[in-house]
């Protein structure tokens, strides 16, 4: 190979290297779900918002209003889901991830709570790679 040609070689990496995207995938995405799923039916609350930023600015958007922080997020599930009877099994059908950026993806889906009074509805949420891994940082949530 030639001097010219090894240049031009180590140019393209370079360039490839620089604007290549470490995007949020599906697969990460759907595993996020998959445990928040497993972690609301086997009633573990703490589990379940642990997907969630862990940050002041996190903000949840759902009938009762905006709820901000990880702790009131959590006490705002408590409240609203206190027995086995009123979680009833939850199930998310994962509809739509679109790339926000690099380390960032808007998500849309759809969920459905198995129980005596059933409930469903869609939710919009922005994931994003974290200090600590993949997390929800904005939740809307609405039922139909």
């Amino acid at each position: 190979m030639t001097r010219r040609w090894r240049t031009v070689l180590l140019g393209a990496l370079a360039l490839t290297a620089c604007t290549s995207v470490d995007g949020v995938t599906q697969g990460e995405v759907q595993a996020v779900l998959d445990t928040q799923t497993a972690a609301w039916n086997r009633g573990d609350l703490v589990a379940f918002v642990a997907t969630y930023w862990d940050d002041p600015r996190l903000s949840f958007c759902g009938k009762t209003g905006v709820v901000r922080g990880r702790a009131d997020l959590l006490a705002t599930y408590q409240r609203g889901y206190p027995t086995p009877q009123a979680r009833g099994k939850l199930s998310f059908e994962l509809l739509e991830v679109r790339p926000l950026g690099a380390a960032s993806a808007l998500v849309l889906g759809r969920y459905a709570i198995a129980r005596a009074a059933p409930a469903s509805g869609f939710f919009t949420l922005v994931v994003e790679r974290t200090a600590t891994g993949l997390a929800i940082t904005h939740d809307h949530t609405s039922g139909s």
